[in-house]
């Protein structure tokens, strides 16, 4: 009991060590603070240097040309015209390094043909060009063209036949036979007499109108006639005899 003492705590001693606790507390709370406000100030750091790395990335691609597109021609048939097609393209770009070294590139593209289309029709590709360093990529554009036809001839939406015959088919009548691009047998009665020049309108046997589906041009028929280079005395005879003259 001896070694006990009594501890008395003051008004003194209370106000000492609350007041020294509140420094300390005082002191923890404005390191903390300080912490606090130099970290809010390194996030706010970070933030305004990614929004101005990213405004300054933005600015940069905004400021790149787009060079014109590469263009490639598109050879096709009047049968794939007509009908539609699909194609598999094979093409190869440039890609540019900083470098200034030039790699090829190359890649598969489908391409759809769609019925009806004509000599001139544009198929674009966006970014599937050359991308060349310092610039945007280039788009690539397919431009149509048509192979010549043994038969057929495209005139706006009709379907033009050249069409010779003998010159007693062109006075007697004739039948000509024509296949269409829809692989139909077109048979094609000429029952009036028949002069160079002459020519037989078929209608909706023409060009699919793209703008109009069900809708086809007209067919025309041309006609040229062929002479004989040599006639006996009995065929001219028998020519006058059956013409009057």
């Amino acid at each position: 009991m001896d070694d006990v003492k009594d501890v008395w705590v003051d008004d003194k001693f209370l106000t000492e060590l609350f007041g020294a606790h509140n420094e300390v507390l005082s002191d923890q709370e404005r390191t903390r603070s300080q912490s606090r406000s130099h970290w809010t100030s390194a996030k706010n750091n970070r933030c305004d240097a990614s929004s101005t790395s990213q405004k300054k990335s933005s600015t940069s691609t905004s400021q790149l040309e787009k060079p014109p597109p590469v263009e490639k021609t598109l050879l096709c048939t009047l049968e794939e015209l007509y009908n539609g097609t699909k194609r598999k393209m094979k093409i190869t770009r440039k890609i540019g390094k900083p470098d200034g070294k030039v790699e090829i590139e190359t890649e598969i593209l489908p391409v759809e043909v769609l019925p009806g289309w004509k000599k001139g029709t544009k198929i674009t590709f966006q970014n599937k060009g050359d991308r060349l360093y310092g610039q945007l990529p280039q788009d690539l554009t397919f431009i149509i063209d048509v192979k010549p036809h043994d038969v057929y001839i495209l005139e706006g939406n009709n379907l033009v036949v050249n069409q010779e015959i003998p010159l007693v088919d062109a006075l007697a009548g004739t039948t000509i036979h024509l296949k269409t691009f829809d692989g139909r047998n077109l048979p094609i009665r000429v029952e009036e007499v028949v002069h160079p020049g002459h020519e037989i309108v078929i209608g909706n046997e023409g060009w699919p109108i793209r703008k109009e589906p069900g809708k086809k041009g007209s067919l025309k028929i041309k006609f040229d006639v062929t002479f004989p280079t040599r006639l006996s005395s009995s065929q001219r005879a028998a020519i006058r005899q059956i013409m009057g003259g």
